[in-house]
């Protein structure tokens, strides 16, 4: 699923208020991070993941990498933050609206 310009706007003034819900680090990206980031994914639908200045690599390509391990999008990265959105499979669930 690719994001519109309009989805990803909407998505970006929803995220401006969130809190980071983890970090990536010189560790990179485990498996105990994916699993926890996926379970805020399914509770949340967006949410923010600090990029620490001794990660490995490229914040945007680490945005990225985590977007595609988790099944998400990766909706921007700034500097070093990096916002992801994945629709819920929860039902009984406010979903976020990106019409």
């Amino acid at each position: 699923m690719s994001l519109t310009s309009k989805q990803r706007s909407r998505l970006k003034s929803l995220a401006a208020n969130i809190t980071p819900v983890g970090q990536v680090g010189k560790e990179g990206i485990g498996e105990n991070m994916l699993k926890s980031f996926s379970d805020c994914l399914d509770a949340r639908e967006l949410i923010k993941v600090t990029i620490l200045e001794n990660a490995d690599g490229d914040p945007k390509a680490i945005g990225h990498e985590l977007a595609d391990r988790l099944g998400a999008e990766c909706v921007i990265v700034i500097g070093r933050k990096a916002v992801l959105y994945r629709r819920s499979p929860r039902k009984n669930f406010e979903h976020i609206s990106l019409d």
